[in-house]
């Protein structure tokens, strides 16, 4: 054994050591040897080290892929006779050569691949005859017709299959190869592959089946004659029926049955082809073991062959091809519905497309024929099967554990096909489907086998589904069987009502007829009793009880008024569910997030804030209410003052869900209402405010109580309106305090809401806030607007800060409050808010920035230069305005070759710039179109005729046309000067 030899075995070892490095090493320097096709052949021939048999093919197939070309022409043709010799058991010069052929399958496989890669190059220019020579050495038996079949398997995966990605080079040399392959030898390995499978189908099947499975390959593209004919499919029938033939070989001739099945040709032939199979032969196979690889063959051929004559159907029309095609659908449909009942999940997805194709070529008939009615039933009965969980998860599925979570997850992901599948066949056969759905409930609810807890759910699921396809005026009226289906899941006691997942589809499906009941009120009580008794709130399992929460908030949305008699019930029933929420220990909570039962706040907040509640009634409640929240607010204050390191977080938390039990509340009650015939209630909200006020006077770096009383305080914007005035400087003071970038946005889009609701009202609390906020922002925001590669999660937070302020800036100017920004206070920060802007309109990524930056310029003309030749309300904003905005942004940023006037939201800033120059003419007058003529123009090259008919544009009152000249101005400046001019 020589070094090399040593070095390959070495480097073939698992871990990793030096020893192994330096022999990884040597084999790379070895294999970049000028002789190293000859040193591989001649250990090819001598050496029985499978390691050394693999590395020297590889080394060969290396150098062939990427230095074919520099290879002298004795070289190729030494190690084109050599490889083609050991793959063909011709043995050179010596009786003890050893045989790589009888190796093991990964050295053969890659024997076979570096034969392909010389026919890539060399078939058939250079080496015309490789398979008519390979055939003559097939009578050597079972060594050869393996290796044979490995070649072309090799060429199917290396170049011809479009199963892989492929470079337009290896199409055209894929297209080469299969044209001379059909001239040439096609024919003869179409015989060769029938004379060996009827010669070793008993005496060797795994022979058999490769060669099998070598042929599926090559189907599609062979002339179809040559496989599907009186002598070919016979045999592959007999091989699939035969009880004494091996799975693997009956499979294997499914396959190529199955390969001619779904071979491309135009439909007629298609058609023909289909009636010649008479595969009814084998429809019978598909009741065996579901677990045999036969049966999912078999399956397989049995799905594809419906596939391809539902494609005829659709794409023949005359009346005999479609009663044909509908015959032999008719035939095959119920081994499909077999299969799919018994199918493994990876084969569901095809079947399910099938059948959505199928139940649509069902739309367009007049009516449906009995078998057809028989077909949709079948698969309404596939699909409810598909649908069961296993009965082995439920307890998982109940407790929601990791094997829980994976299950459903599955379930969820494989139903959303087949619940496709079921609302196509409801639209197509409305009445039957609602039949079928209905029948399942009941079967469902009399079963007592073990799997009724998961026929209950399955059944419902089809229900709720169903839902999904019916017009709001269906599900009104209750159309077809409806008005009894709902009725019936509203009053029947449900098998495994205690089971998570029955409780929440029943819950969920209540939720989504809502419309029906609205207009049935006479089951409201039914509805309420679902959601208040032990099958929804007060269900033993904390995922259902707050799901519950959540779903009858919405019930309350769609029913609100008609639910006024029932407030003393709703209340009395939820008693216990808001005293344990309001009074619980957080941590002992089992969810958070949005399904935390806050939800229940908000039902009830919808109820009793209905102007049909009496007066008195309504502040009753409504303390009832929020007397205990605040209690808990204070209470959780002086606790977590005083709280250790491990407690505090738990005292914040049940502050923090307190706040949003009373803001989920306040959604229900309505500004008109409580500022104008029921000021009680305002008072109420107001010593509300006053409480989390203080919260943030106690704990003002607590960023989730932070965000929680802004949120509130945003709520009480809306429904406290002006009221809310004297609490708004507190609030502010207290938000802007220690506050970093991200709470600043927050404290930013709510200064946003305020100016929207208060305009001018709000000047005064404006002009004390801005400073403070100027302040703050300006020394955090990026100085490069955009430096927006360089992130990490501060800078994001500052981007986002940057990109907020423009909007408050913008709210600002447009709501006539831009006299905020010239007071004693604010006038330090004037100047950096200019450059902002101007930088910003200039040249920020985000072209609606930019747009609302020249909007705010255009603003600030208007409110700030009342007319032409007038004082200067801004001392050199003018200035400012005609030598530094104009220029710059106006010109110098149009002209940047990024300035793209094909994209839409860049033509919408541009006619923003368009309106700027407009209004600077209109404010500025002949000092404006001076400047431009003496300086801008002149610097930016622009010919002087073409400066005066801009000119002339600008005082006219055509501003389309303006538009339109000086778009046609800067790209021909763009082309003349090709993009030179950027941003100064």
């Amino acid at each position: 054994m020589d070094d090399l030899e040593k070095a390959i075995i070495i480097s073939f070892e698992s871990g990793d050591s030096a020893l192994k490095s330096r022999a990884v090493e040597y084999c790379r320097i070895m294999k970049e040897t000028p002789s190293i096709c000859s040193i591989c052949i001649d250990k090819l021939w001598l050496c029985n080290v499978v390691q050394v048999q693999f590395w020297c093919l590889q080394a060969l197939q290396d150098v062939l892929s990427v230095n074919y070309g520099s290879l002298s022409l004795d070289e190729k043709s030494y190690v084109r006779k050599s490889v083609f010799s050991m793959a063909c058991l011709e043995v050179i010069d010596s009786e003890n050569a050893v045989r790589v052929v009888e190796g093991p399958p990964f050295v053969k496989n890659k024997l076979a691949q570096v034969l392909a890669t010389l026919i890539y190059f060399e078939y058939p220019l250079i080496w015309s005859s490789v398979f008519v020579d390979f055939m003559g050495h097939l009578s050597k038996g079972a060594v050869v017709i393996d290796m044979f079949c490995r070649v072309l398997s090799a060429l199917d995966d290396e170049l011809i299959s479009l199963d892989y990605p492929r470079t337009p080079e290896e199409i055209s040399v894929a297209a080469r190869v299969k044209d001379a392959m059909r001239q040439q030898c096609v024919p003869q390995i179409a015989r060769a592959w029938y004379d060996i499978v009827s010669l070793y189908k008993n005496s060797d099947p795994d022979l058999s089946a490769t060669v099998l499975d070598c042929m599926r390959r090559f189907v599609s593209w062979i002339d179809i004659g040559l496989v599907a004919n009186d002598a070919f499919v016979p045999l592959l029938f007999e091989l699939i029926l035969s009880d004494g033939m091996s799975d693997e070989v009956s499979g294997a001739a499914a396959g190529c049955v199955l390969a001619m099945v779904s071979k491309r040709m135009d439909p007629q032939s298609k058609l023909t082809l289909l009636q010649t199979l008479q595969i009814s032969r084998v429809l019978g196979l598909v009741s065996g073991d579901a677990e045999s690889e036969l049966v999912a063959k078999v399956s397989a051929l049995l799905t594809g062959y419906a596939v391809e004559v539902l494609e005829c159907h659709k794409r023949l029309n005359s009346e005999e091809t479609k009663a044909v095609s509908m015959d032999l659908l008719n035939e095959v449909l119920p081994s499909v519905f077999r299969v799919m009942q018994n199918c493994k999940v990876e084969s569901t997805f095809s079947i399910v497309q099938f059948l959505l194709g199928y139940v649509s070529t069902l739309k367009g008939l007049p009516a449906l024929k009995e078998k057809q009615l028989l077909h949709i039933t079948q698969i309404l009965e596939v699909i409810r099967i598909q649908i069961c969980y296993d009965p082995m998860y439920r307890d998982d599925l109940n407790s929601l554990d990791k094997v829980g979570l994976e299950e459903e997850d599955r379930m969820s992901e494989l139903r959303k096909d087949l619940f496709v599948l079921l609302r196509t066949v409801g639209r197509v056969a409305p009445e039957l489907t609602q039949h079928f759905i209905r029948n399942s409930l009941a079967n469902a609810v009399e079963s007592t086998s073990e799997r009724n807890v998961e026929e209950v759910e399955a059944a419902l699921s089809l229900l709720y589904s169903f839902g999904e396809s019916l017009t709001e005026e269906a599900m009104k009226t209750g159309s077809g069987c409806l008005s009894e289906l709902i009725p019936m899941i509203l009053t029947t006691q449900f098998p495994g009502h205690s089971h998570r997942l029955v409780a929440l589809v029943y819950l969920e499906n209540i939720t989504r007829y809502l419309k029906f009941i609205h207009e049935n009120s006479q089951y409201i009580p039914n509805v309420l009793g679902a959601f208040l008794d032990e099958r929804g709130l007060h269900h033993q399992n904390v995922y259902v009880s707050r799901r519950a929460c959540y779903l009858f908030m919405r019930v309350v949305k769609l029913l609100k008024s008609k639910l006024v008699p029932f407030i003393d019930e709703i209340l009395q029933n939820l008693q216990d569910t808001l005293s344990q929420l309001t009074t619980m220990h957080y941590a002992s909570r089992e969810l958070s997030g949005t399904e935390d039962g806050s939800h229940i706040f908000e039902a009830i907040g919808l109820i009793i804030g209905l102007e049909d509640v009496p007066a008195e009634k309504q502040a009753e409640y409504l303390s009832l209410l929020l007397t205990p929240l605040c209690q808990q607010i204070e209470a959780g204050v002086q606790q977590a003052k005083v709280a250790n390191s491990e407690d505090f977080p738990v005292k914040i938390a049940n502050i923090q869900f307190a706040i949003v039990a009373i803001n989920a509340l306040s959604k229900g009650f309505s500004e008109r209402l409580v500022t104008g015939s029921r000021p009680g209630i305002g008072l109420m909200f107001k010593q509300t405010l006053d409480v989390l006020l203080r919260v943030l006077i106690a704990f003002p770096k607590v960023k989730p109580l932070r965000s929680k009383v802004t949120s509130f305080i945003h709520r009480m914007v809306d429904t406290l309106g002006s009221s809310v005035f004297p609490y708004l400087p507190k609030a502010l003071e207290q938000l802007l305090a220690d506050s970093e970038p991200k709470e600043t946005v927050g404290l930013l889009v709510l200064l946003n809401q305020l100016i929207c609701k208060f305009n001018s009202a709000l000047r005064e609390i404006l002009e004390e806030v801005y400073p403070v906020v100027a302040d703050r922002i300006f020394d955090v925001i990026p100085e490069d607007v955009n430096e927006a590669e360089t992130v990490n999660e501060e800078i994001r937070e500052r981007i986002e800060l940057q990109r907020t302020l423009y909007t408050f800036l913008h709210v600002i100017a447009t709501h006539d409050l831009s006299s905020v920004f010239l007071t004693p206070k604010s006038g330090a920060y004037l100047d950096r808010m200019m450059q902002l802007l101007l930088t910003s309109s200039c040249n920020h990524k985000d072209i609606t920035v930019r747009k609302a930056c020249v909007q705010i310029f255009i603003k600030l003309i208007k409110d700030w230069c009342a007319k032409p030749y007038s004082e200067e309300k801004v001392p050199g904003f003018q200035n400012f305005m005609i030598e530094t905005f104009a220029t710059n942004c106006c010109l110098y940023s149009v002209l940047n070759k990024s300035f793209d006037f094909t994209d839409a939201t860049t033509h919408a800033l541009f006619g923003e710039i368009i309106t700027a120059q407009k209004v600077m003419y209109e404010k500025f007058g002949n000092a404006f179109l001076m400047y431009l003529m003496s300086k801008s123009f002149p610097a930016a090259h622009i010919p002087q005729d073409l400066a005066e008919q801009y000119c002339q544009k600008l005082q006219g009152n055509d501003i389309r046309g303006l538009k339109s000249f000086y778009q046609s101005l800067i790209e021909n400046l763009r082309v003349q000067q090709n993009g030179g001019h950027v941003f100064r």
